[in-house]
């Protein structure tokens, strides 16, 4: 996306004829409004699709609109498709385009300086997206359960060390203690694994570290510790004959019900990863900052000095304050949570034989108070960015308009001053954009349950809306599962309420 620059040749005259029409004017900014961002459209058929469980059509929608992604999201286009295929049950696949994503994301480690000037005289839109570091977790966090899910477990063992790096490496970079540093649900999935694969000193150490996250961010995370939590604590701490640990955490946890290792060795394992709700979106909240008593005037008349994202008023806004020209546009992200209605969900194993059981999901991951928290943490630098950007383009507007009035000579200045400054002024509003990309497939909550039941063969049902129950089919050939001794199942599910 380029400014329209006029280029007098050397033996053209001063006298300019200039007409512009309201209809041009539109087209104009409507292509450079159009121009700056990934159209959301998409977005709402995936949500559609989703909500009627056709995973498959989701995935079809996102692989669609790849060239709409385009270069500087590719890695928000692994991060969508990763998550839809995970749903399709395309494990491996998933996995294919998620390692794509978090390859790219080292590789946009660091950035050109001459994308960086782009960006800073458009918007940031133009620069690649790298993704939140939450995100960047989560991208570990969804191949670790598609390998669980294909039972690979040493493989996902390996996203478990990676997990760890990448959050060790973020706790080294980051020293605000009240930051995103570190990752309760995905240190407590890293345990998760671990256990399952026997190895009950790492687990231990992971169960610790996520109790101690979930500890120090429930303030603005918005997660407690989940009480299956403290009894994997408990049941490792005994395991491990780490005698002042289990004490300590005994006198924490004295109403916590948990089992030995040793029974639990006995058993067959079902975890259950539910997926609820609809991440937070991004909208534009337009600053107008009006840079004369008459421009003051006329920011106040057209609706105050903060504006929402809507397309209809931005184009005339492009106009009206292109004529008027002096008013600086600054657009900031604003983040729109789109809450989840589902506090727990509610699971029933049936088996071939003997009592159902029923186990309630635990919130794990509250996706919205991570992505308000990194839009939180980034949001004075974005601020000081944009008001320095407007400041730059209105400069440049400004003297491209004087510079065509003294061209034009005396007679024509003012009809080509008006002209040039409609245009230049103008694209200054209508190029202002925040970056608005984010991971929109993800749910607005995770929810995770543990329930170790006996050898054998169950279904595996999900409380509905109605208050009935509807099956939970494990695996897309699936009807039922089939469990033995020491196995370990991971079921996921999608719930858009």
């Amino acid at each position: 996306m380029s400014p329209l620059v006029s280029r007098p040749t050397g033996h053209a005259s001063p006298r300019w004829g200039v007409c512009v029409s309201a209809q041009v004017l539109t087209l104009l900014c409507s292509a450079v409004l159009g121009g700056c961002s990934l159209s959301q459209s998409h977005y709402f058929l995936v949500d559609k699709s989703l909500l009627t469980s056709d995973y498959q059509q989701a995935d079809d929608i996102i692989r669609q609109a790849e060239k709409d992604y385009g270069s500087k999201s590719r890695v928000l286009y692994g991060m969508d498709r990763g998550m839809t295929l995970q749903l399709a049950g395309e494990y491996d696949l998933s996995n294919q385009v998620l390692e794509e994503a978090e390859e790219e994301v080292d590789r946009l480690y660091t950035r050109t300086v001459r994308t960086e000037t782009a960006a800073f005289m458009t918007n940031d839109n133009t620069l690649p997206y790298e993704g939140e570091p939450y995100e960047q977790v989560m991208i570990n966090v969804l191949k670790a359960l598609n390998y669980a899910s294909m039972n690979r477990w040493q493989d996902a063992l390996v996203e478990a060390r990676r997990i760890d790096h990448r959050l060790n490496v973020l706790a080294d970079r980051i020293t605000n203690k009240t930051a995103y540093r570190d990752d309760g649900f995905a240190r407590y999935l890293s345990g998760i694994l671990f256990e399952s694969t026997g190895d009950v000193n790492n687990a231990f150490i992971a169960y610790r570290k996520a109790y101690e996250t979930f500890e120090s961010s429930r303030g603005w995370s918005r997660t407690g510790v989940p009480t299956q939590l403290q009894a994997d604590l408990l049941r490792t701490a005994e395991a491990l004959h780490l005698s002042q640990e289990l004490s300590d955490y005994q006198q924490r946890f004295p109403d916590t019900l948990w089992t030995s290792l040793e029974t639990n060795q006995q058993l067959a394992q079902v975890i259950v990863i539910s997926y609820n709700g609809r991440a937070p979106r991004k909208e534009d909240q337009f600053l107008d900052l009006p840079i004369s008593l008459d421009a003051l005037q006329l920011v106040l008349l057209n609706r105050g000095l903060f504006q929402g994202n809507r397309q209809q008023y931005r184009t005339a806004d492009t106009a009206l304050y292109g004529l008027n020209g002096r008013v600086v546009r600054v657009a900031l992200p604003m983040m729109v949570p789109q809450k989840t209605q589902v506090r727990t969900d509610t699971i029933r194993l049936l088996p071939a034989e003997g009592v159902p059981l029923t186990v309630r999901t635990e919130l794990v991951q509250n996706v919205t108070a991570l992505a308000s928290k990194a839009l939180a943490e980034r949001l004075p630098g974005i601020t000081v960015k944009a008001v320095a950007r407007a400041a730059l383009k209105f400069s440049m507007a400004e003297a491209a308009t004087r510079g065509a009035q003294q061209a034009a000579g005396r007679d024509a200045a003012p009809v080509v001053g008006l002209a040039v400054g409609l245009l230049t002024k103008g694209f200054a509003v209508a190029s202002e954009e925040s970056d608005k990309r984010s991971w929109r497939t993800l749910p607005d909550e995770i929810h995770l349950a543990r329930a170790w039941v006996s050898p054998g063969k169950y279904r595996i049902q999900d409380a509905a809306a109605d208050g009935g129950f509807r099956l939970i089919r494990p695996m897309p050939s699936e009807k039922a599962l089939s469990l033995q001794a020491g196995e370990t199942v991971i079921l996921i599910q999608r719930v858009m309420q």
